[in-house]
């Protein structure tokens, strides 16, 4: 959603404590925001009566703020839409409580609205207090299931508005036993290919393995496949790009999401970097087994690729 021509682009950022603000705070600055958290209600318009900024602005908005208050933010969003040289926009970060509530438990702390009581409570109660800015909201992205790699891509998707950016293409790789990750553009299925699951030398490894994108590249269909869907991608790119996208999202898909699909999502990743293009890459299955998320992030923003593994699966 951009601003019309001529006037400021400005994101308020808020949700729930628990739903990411901190991560889209940081998405926001790594797509050129100017990104200011938890500042007074009360100092945002004397910010915004002083001269023009040279980049877009975003404003996360905390309930932990001593003059925060539903009525308050609302009078301040009528305040924004009156003024000419601002074009301004909610961001609502939503999650489901238990969700949230999984969260704090998961890191023992307290919430901010319930700090003696078990966090059900303040969550709850938080939960109620959006509930005014929630229904103002101009862009609403549930967090209940999202990575901070997938809100990093959902948002990209926003509020990516850098001039001359090329279209950049996220890989994932994933298991169907778990379905299909949410907002991918294209999918591919890779079970057809030899399952380096059988050969119990392989089994404990995964796809960025050598040994393992060996036996899988050993499969007589492998290079045809990767072939035609390298070049179908590539004939693809531009031509989204032409339409005004900004972002790619493409899924492999294995039995496990740990031997084949990952190879081609490492693959695929190498060629198209090759050709010039933006790549990252999320091996969900490999993901979900590292350290479980803090309770405010959905909290950082994803690493392009994954940590150590705890465990491993078949794929």
């Amino acid at each position: 959603m951009n601003g019309d021509q001529g006037m400021q682009r400005l994101v308020l950022v808020t949700g729930p404590s628990g739903a990411g603000r901190s991560t889209a705070i940081n998405v926001l600055e790594d797509l050129g925001f100017e990104a200011i958290d938890n500042l007074p209600l009360s100092l945002i318009p004397r910010l915004l009566d002083g001269p023009p900024r040279p980049a877009p602005l975003a404003l996360g908005l905390d309930v932990r703020n001593r003059d925060f208050s539903a009525a308050n933010v609302i009078e301040l969003i009528d305040r924004m839409t009156r003024m000419p040289d601002y074009a301004p926009e909610v961001l609502y970060l939503d999650c489901a409580a238990d969700t949230l509530v999984r969260r704090y438990n998961e890191t023992r702390r307290r919430h901010p609205l319930a700090p003696d009581a078990a966090p059900l409570a303040g969550v709850l109660t938080e939960i109620d207090l959006l509930a005014p800015i929630r229904a103002r909201a101009d862009v609403l992205v549930d967090t209940t299931d999202l990575s901070p790699h997938d809100l990093k891509a959902e948002l990209t998707r926003w509020f990516d508005t850098r001039p001359d950016q090329r279209l950049s293409v996220s890989l994932h790789s994933f298991s169907y036993k778990r379905g299909v990750p949410r907002g991918l553009d294209l999918m591919f299925d890779c079970r057809f290919l030899a399952n380096p699951h059988w050969e119990s030398h392989l089994r404990p490894l995964d796809g960025r393995d050598p040994a393992v994108q060996a036996h899988v590249q050993g499969d007589a269909r492998y290079q045809e496949f990767f072939d035609r869907t390298r070049d179908l991608v590539a004939f693809l790119l531009p031509a989204h790009m032409d339409e005004g996208k900004s972002h790619l999202s493409v899924g492999f898909g294995c039995t496990g999401g740990q031997h084949r699909s990952v190879t081609l999502v490492e693959k695929m990743a190498s060629a198209l970097a090759e050709a010039g293009w933006p790549v990252s890459i999320r091996h969900r299955e490999l993901e979900r087994r590292t350290t479980a998320p803090q309770p405010d992030a959905v909290a950082s923003p994803g690493q392009d690729r994954d940590g150590p593994l705890a465990q491993r699966q078949a794929s």
